[in-house]
Order: structure tokens, then C-alpha cells, then sequence
């Protein structure tokens, strides 16, 4: 039921979906650009359009009750923000303790326009050995799309380089608030 609701409320909106998702059992999707709090919205109802459950991260702060309970539902893990917790670690191990786990992060970090990205998805996909999604969401278009595997070379420089230039002509839906900083 689901799926038929999500799939309602993304055609009544105009949005549709753009490549083919993965039919891997592990892999972190990581999404472009983050600018408004409609991304999480849009991916969810893609997401159970699909049928699919992913863990996101949410800082730490908004686990209080009722929200709590609410992202738990929808396979949120709760992070500290600015504090080493060995959180690559900690997500690693949940990769290998899982036969299936599809894991979707921001690499902004925030919805704020940030000229550096977050390497975590890259680090956890490194000691987890899982490849590496490219997910975005296209305002202007309307498309939620998936680009396909990206696959992690181990030069963490030239990685993060082709990843950005895979970003940089898609469109936020608060352009000024998106950067893929120095290419």
C-alpha cells in the first residue's frame, strides 16, 4: 500500500525517476545536492515507491521524543556531528554484520552551501567494501535519478574529483545554497 500511495503523490507532484537502482544487497547511495529538507522527503517516497529501506544518518540532537521513534521507523541512525565516534567503523561493521544494507548519505553534510565534502561515504565504503551509488535530485527537472556504481579507486583525490563533476550541472532546489567547491 505503500508503494502505491508514494508512487501517487510523486506523479501528482510532476516527479519522476531517471536510471536503474542497483540490484546489489550492499551499497551506499550518496545524494546530491542537499538544500532543502523536500530532499529526504522526495527520497523517501521514492524510496517506498520502490520498496526499498535505507539507513540515513540524522544528527544526534533531533532524537528526542516523538521524533525519535519516527526516524527509527524509517532506518535512521543517530550521529554526533563535530565528534570523532568512529562512526566509519561502527558503519563498516554493520556492512559486514548484514546480509543486505543499503546506506544513503549527503556528502554536503548540510543543507548550507559548503565548499568541502564530507569524505565519510568514502571512508565507510573503503573499509566496508562496498561500492558506491550516485544518487541526485534535479529540481529543475523533476527527476529523482541514479547514476549507477561509482567505482572507489582508493585515490580519495581523484575520486572525490570525478564524483563532483557528476554534480556540477545538476540543479538544487536552492542553487545558491549548492556547490561542489574546487574540481
Amino acid at each position: 500500500m505503500l508503494k502505491v500511495i508514494s508512487r501517487l503523490i510523486l506523479k501528482m507532484s510532476g516527479w519522476r525517476m531517471e536510471g536503474e537502482v542497483p540490484s546489489a544487497k550492499k551499497f551506499i547511495v550518496i545524494v546530491a545536492p542537499h538544500t532543502s529538507n523536500w530532499d529526504y522527503i522526495i527520497g523517501q517516497l521514492f524510496y517506498f515507491s520502490l520498496g526499498i529501506r535505507s539507513k540515513i544518518m540524522i544528527k544526534k540532537e533531533l532524537f528526542f521524543f516523538p521524533l525519535n521513534i519516527l526516524f527509527r521507523l524509517v532506518g535512521a541512525i543517530p550521529v554526533e556531528r563535530g565528534k570523532k565516534t568512529g562512526i566509519v567503523e561502527q558503519l563498516a561493521e554493520e556492512f559486514r554484520k548484514r546480509d543486505e544494507m543499503i546506506l544513503t548519505i549527503t556528502p554536503e553534510g548540510t543543507r548550507k552551501r559548503v565548499t568541502e565534502w564530507k569524505k565519510g561515504f568514502y571512508r565507510i565504503a573503503m573499509k566496508a567494501n562496498v561500492p558506491v551509488v550516485l544518487g541526485y535530485f534535479d529540481y529543475k527537472r523533476k527527476v529523482a535519478g541514479v547514476g549507477g556504481f561509482f567505482e572507489i579507486t582508493g585515490d580519495e583525490k581523484e575520486d572525490m574529483r570525478r564524483i563532483k563533476m557528476f554534480y556540477r550541472n545538476v540543479n538544487a532546489k536552492h542553487p545558491e545554497k549548492f556547490s561542489v567547491g574546487n574540481i
